[in-house]
């Protein structure tokens, strides 16, 4: 099996340890945390950026995941410079996430403008190439139609790769997450498992060959799904049931997973996915 995950919240409530959350995750033995990328909103919670570079000074081994920058939020140029820098301090934990943006009403928020379906997938496609061009290339020209850079250097270039994944639904998005990724990481939540093979099929027919890591974005809940408030998108259940299913996700072509603890609970869920679900699945 691939490497498994642990969603973290970016809450600021009173009560939230983001940071305690992912010191956990890595002492029960999680390859990687995740978080989102939502800055607007009435909710207290923190930038993302800043706290994966916060859990990674506060950890060793497990890796970082923005799962998924919204591109429109950051020039894709900054962001190669920010994913470099993180990437060398954390010595090489950093994945980067990625996606065209998925909230309208956030970036009409923040003064950022609305882009269309269309231009949010050309935004992405042109960041992944300004973000490798400036890690590999020297005096890096790139002339898209969202995004420019002229004769740019970003010294130092990383020396190790930094994984990039997107976050992709549809047709034009997947054709370009096959083509330049390093991982697809869908949602549950929005490619349900009668619709995410045939997506990861697009994913992999526009790859050609090369590997794409194919990760599941899973809400999960091991006990009473009451609890959470469920509205149908999480697998929940005993530790033997969450398994099972969870086992079959994998078996529709995901090796890795990102498994997002449902409920007030977390470290409780964390240790129990850790104990009696992750052991199984690997």
């Amino acid at each position: 099996m691939g490497m498994f995950g642990l969603g973290i919240s970016t809450s600021a409530a009173a009560g939230a340890d983001p940071v305690g959350d992912a010191r956990a995750a890595e002492e029960l033995g999680f390859d990687f945390v995740s978080a989102s990328d939502h800055p607007c909103g009435s909710a207290p919670t923190y930038e993302v950026w800043t706290i994966l570079t916060w859990v990674a000074a506060a950890t060793s081994r497990i890796r970082v995941a923005t799962r998924v920058l919204g591109v429109p939020y950051r020039s894709p140029a900054m962001v190669a410079k920010m994913a470099e820098t993180l990437h060398r301090f954390s010595g090489g934990r950093l994945i980067l996430g990625l996606g065209g943006g998925y909230s309208d009403e956030e970036f009409r928020a923040f003064g950022l403008g609305v882009p269309s379906p269309r231009e949010k997938v050309a935004g992405m496609e042109e960041a992944v190439q300004v973000i490798r061009g400036l890690w590999s290339r020297p005096s890096f020209t790139f002339e898209g139609g969202r995004y420019q850079t002229f004769e740019a250097d970003l010294e130092p270039k990383p020396e190790r790769p930094i994984p990039i994944w997107l976050g992709t639904y549809g047709r034009r998005a997947l054709e370009v997450t096959g083509r330049l990724a390093d991982g697809w990481i869908p949602s549950y939540g929005f490619a349900p498992p009668e619709q995410v093979t045939g997506l990861r099929a697009q994913v992999l027919a526009a790859a050609g060959g090369r590997e794409v890591e194919c990760v599941y974005n899973v809400p999960v809940r091991i006990g009473d799904v009451g609890d959470a408030g469920d509205d149908g998108g999480v697998v929940a259940g005993s530790a033997e049931q969450v398994t099972e299913r969870l086992g079959e996700l994998c078996g529709l072509g995901f090796g890795s997973m990102n498994l997002m603890p449902v409920g007030t609970d977390f470290r409780d869920q964390a240790e129990l996915l850790a104990q009696k679900v992750v052991p199984h699945l690997r």
